[in-house]
């Protein structure tokens, strides 16, 4: 029983390294392996190797396939080239286990020392999540010794001898437990090495650990599909054509796995290197072939899994993905997407603050839906952020959650201002036949189209981080500060010149005036996160 638990221990800690990789590589690459991936949709051999490469740093087909269907999900990516980039995945990972099956026995305890070292000393830099992906490399190298030492023993025990041997000729049956092996290791990898390593001990059949292996490919494409379960549709079609590409493979080759094996091993190298080989080649040649069929295999996809209807879209957020909470540049990308819905709906208000400014009342109620719309958003993308590892940002990242949040939480402020203004200007000057005067009313109406421009500007720079744009948000309002000043002391000239329209609203058009002032500081407040420079004049702007 304790050896049986060592071995489960041991691949629990391989597991546990593929995922330390992972999630180092994407917090030091991921808005790189972002750009890999999304500027190379546009050839068929790009994604390819595309999925190849990524899958070589991440470590994991199944990272690689959770990277992609973030990018369908989110309209990034589109179906056809987000399956070749599966099919390289697939190749990515057989090629790692070619690597990891080398003796590199004296690296382990190198990389973990070096790696722990670098994490707890700089733990927020660069340097400080390369030594993460240093320890999970050591730690997926010392798992695999002790599967090696924990497998030993069991393989003597007649009982296992027994079990095994009954793994003869029912190649389905061997397929199944070889599925079955990878869902329950939650890794293809670990399936396909326990495999050549059962080889290597004579436990199991030279052909066996061929239907194994073609049943761990296929248990990885059945793992997406449970991962991606309550994912959205076009997600749910990535994970599908990937299963449908592996099964095709398996139900093709299975039936030739004896003759396979009878070839194979003529060969002049130990069974345990030739499962290894087989998974090599089995998986380049079947992602090869593959690759034509990706345009009819999206179709398919399409017409299995279709749309899901949305009944309240705005009122739902639609990107803030849970399952890629662990990868940073996915999640605050997820995020940043929101914040930009939260900005859509804010122009909405303004647009529709307009129109009760020029007596259409029931755009109050609209203005009052849209403000609860931004709060939700708002308090989603909130806890959203908070579930998301902080303390192990980058720091680059940790300043890009802070801006996130400072964002996200100015537009729903701004959101509750714009409902109030409505709300005064329906109450205060339609519902109690008070009009503004023509040049107070052509005064609002002119800061209302600067505050929709710098709205507009302000969205760009957070999504872009664009310097030369921040300065000129930053120069924008400024200008909106004397120009609402302008109209403020224009709005008292002609309280002098006794004009009755501007008496009777006085104390609304003041206050709007104010009102839009707080607006524009809120929205231009991420031009000096981008500058990284104080907003100095704030204490100026008031008056």
């Amino acid at each position: 029983m304790l050896t049986l638990l060592h071995l489960l221990s041991a691949v629990a800690l391989l597991v546990w390294g593929t995922h330390i990789v992972r999630t180092g590589v994407m917090r030091v690459f991921g808005a790189r392996l972002r750009s890999v991936l999304s500027n190379s949709v546009e050839k068929k051999p790009l994604a390819f190797c595309a999925g190849i490469g990524v899958t070589a740093l991440v470590q994991s087909s199944n990272a690689t396939t959770m990277l992609v269907t973030s990018f369908v999900a989110q309209d990034l990516v589109a179906l056809t080239p987000a399956l070749v980039i599966v099919l390289g995945a697939d190749v990515g990972t057989a090629l790692m286990a070619r690597i990891l099956t080398f003796d590199l026995s004296w690296l382990s305890p190198l990389l973990i020392f070096i790696g722990v070292i670098f994490f707890l000393s700089r733990k927020q830099t660069r340097a400080g999540q390369l030594g993460r992906v240093g320890i999970g490399l050591g730690l997926i190298l010392l798992a695999l010794e002790l599967i090696v030492q924990a497998v030993t023993p069991i393989t003597q025990a007649s009982g296992v001898k027994v079990i095994f041997a009954s793994l003869t000729g029912d190649i389905m049956l061997d397929a199944l437990i070889g599925a079955v092996f990878a869902i329950i290791s939650y890794s293809s990898l670990a399936a396909v090495l326990l495999t050549a390593t059962l080889t290597a001990t004579g436990v199991i059949a030279f052909d066996v650990a061929l239907c194994l292996v073609i049943g761990a490919n296929l248990g990885s494409g059945l793992l997406a599909m449970i991962n991606n379960g309550t994912a959205s549709p076009a997600a749910r079609r990535v994970a599908l054509g990937s299963l449908l590409f592996k099964l095709i493979g398996s139900l093709v080759v299975l039936p030739f796995v004896h003759l396979l094996a009878d070839g194979m091993q003529k060969l002049s190298l130990p069974e345990s290197e030739l499962v290894i080989y087989f998974h090599v080649f089995y998986n380049l040649i079947r992602c090869l072939a593959m690759v034509p069929f990706a345009e009819p295999m999206a179709r398919f996809c399409r017409r299995i899994i279709g749309e899901a209807p949305e009944l309240d879209a705005r009122m739902k957020p639609k990107h803030l993905d849970p399952s890629v909470l662990d990868t940073p540049a996915l999640g605050l990308a997820n995020a940043a997407r929101e914040v930009l819905r939260m900005g859509d709906a804010l122009e909405q208000m303004l647009e529709g603050w307009n129109k009760v400014m020029h007596g259409e009342v029931r755009e109050e109620k609209e203005l009052r839906k849209l403000a609860d719309d931004v709060d939700v958003l708002h308090t989603a993308i909130k806890l959203y952020l908070a579930r998301m590892p902080k303390d192990d940002l980058a720091e680059g990242d940790s300043r890009r959650w802070a801006e996130i949040i400072e964002t996200s939480l100015n537009l729903q402020q701004a959101a509750d201002i714009i409902e109030r203004m409505g709300s005064e200007v329906a109450h205060k000057s339609l519902a109690a036949r008070r009009a503004f005067s023509p040049e107070g009313l052509e005064e609002l109406d002119n800061l209302l189209q600067l505050l929709l421009a710098n709205l507009r500007l302000a969205l760009s720079v957070f999504f872009s981080g664009d310097v030369p744009s921040a300065r000129r948000l930053r120069r924008s309002k400024h200008r909106f500060r004397i120009m609402n000043r302008r109209y403020a002391h224009a709005h008292v000239d002609r309280l002098h010149q006794q004009n009755v329209q501007s008496i009777e609203t006085s104390s609304l058009h003041l206050g709007l005036l104010g009102d839009m002032k707080r607006l524009n500081s809120l929205f231009c407040a991420v031009a000096y996160s981008v500058l990284e420079q104080p907003d100095d004049d704030e204490e100026r702007d008031e008056y």
